[in-house]
């Protein structure tokens, strides 16, 4: 089994389209279609169906993607290995990251790593808590800054960020705002709620906050970004609870404690691979957010 097949798979797979591989791998479409049947030879198993418009993968498909990303990270790593021992880091570092994320400046930890290794590529996807775990388990990721949804596994490993409650954010007319009291998840029970998109941490640690007090309640506006989570608590449409640290990008809004939940119910950790599998790029990244 060929190294570029298995590259040539990962393409097809991820765009679900022949040509458009083609032309991301700048190879032939022939000579792409060539490498997929030899590949399917070799397993003695279809890996794609193939349509006029799309192809979509088989069962033996899905079955070997997740492999063939881990099998490349890996080569990646041991490329990016050799070059750190003579002394230059290179390659590409593929970074997952969370919205205004607790424990980390993104930006800035960027900037710091670029001075240091200016030979290394960055590349910066934003998503939520699970699909960014699923990336680091599956190779797609070097690593990930996320809430943290899952224990550690072989597979998937955590160093830890930061640890914050949640607060609930309301226009300052609303009554809750009048009383300065802090509350519980019964007293909020009924209120109109802003979140977060459901893989979003934050509202994975609210909704987990929620079910643990035995409370139910409905997301009637529902966001991907932060600042129109805070422009629509801003305009007094709802009530919002997300990490505590939130409250300092909308001084104007008011803060409130929510108590009766666990002093550390939102809980962002940096996300890696198997010790074996962590590229060189990704060590040298961590190493930086040491104090």
């Amino acid at each position: 089994m060929e190294l570029r097949h298995l590259e040539h798979f990962v393409a097809v797979a991820e765009d679900q389209h022949f040509t458009r591989a083609a032309e991301r791998l700048m190879v032939s479409q022939s000579g792409l279609s060539a490498s997929i049947r030899a590949l399917e030879r070799e397993l003695r198993a279809p890996l794609f169906v193939r349509t006029t418009r799309r192809v979509a993968l088989t069962e033996a498909g899905r079955a070997l993607l997740g492999e063939a990303r881990r099998i490349l990270a890996q080569v990646r790593a041991a490329h990016e290995a050799v070059a750190a021992v003579q002394g230059v880091l290179r390659g590409t570092l593929t970074l997952g990251t969370e919205q205004c994320i607790a424990g980390v400046h993104v930006a800035g930890l960027l900037a710091a790593f670029r001075r240091r290794h200016p030979d290394v590529e960055i590349r910066l996807r934003q998503a939520g808590s699970g699909d960014l775990a699923e990336g680091v388990a599956a190779g797609r990721l070097d690593l990930a800054f996320a809430y943290r949804t899952r224990p550690d596994t072989d597979q998937l490993r955590s160093v830890p960020l930061a640890a914050e409650p949640m607060t609930v954010l309301c226009h300052p007319d609303h009554p809750f705002a009048a009383t300065g009291a802090a509350l519980t998840p019964q007293d909020v029970e009924g209120e109109v709620f802003v979140d977060f998109h459901p893989d979003w941490g934050p509202r994975r640690a609210t909704d987990a906050v929620f079910a643990a007090a035995g409370v139910g309640r409905t997301v009637a506006l529902e966001v991907n970004d932060v600042h129109s989570l805070l422009d629509l608590v801003d305009e007094n449409l709802g009530i919002a609870v997300v990490p505590r640290h939130f409250r300092h990008k909308r001084p104007s809004l008011t803060a409130l404690a929510l108590k009766g939940v666990g002093e550390a119910s939102y809980e962002t950790v940096a996300l890696l691979p198997s010790a074996q599998a962590t590229g060189p790029a990704a060590r040298a990244l961590i190493t930086l957010l040491a104090p």
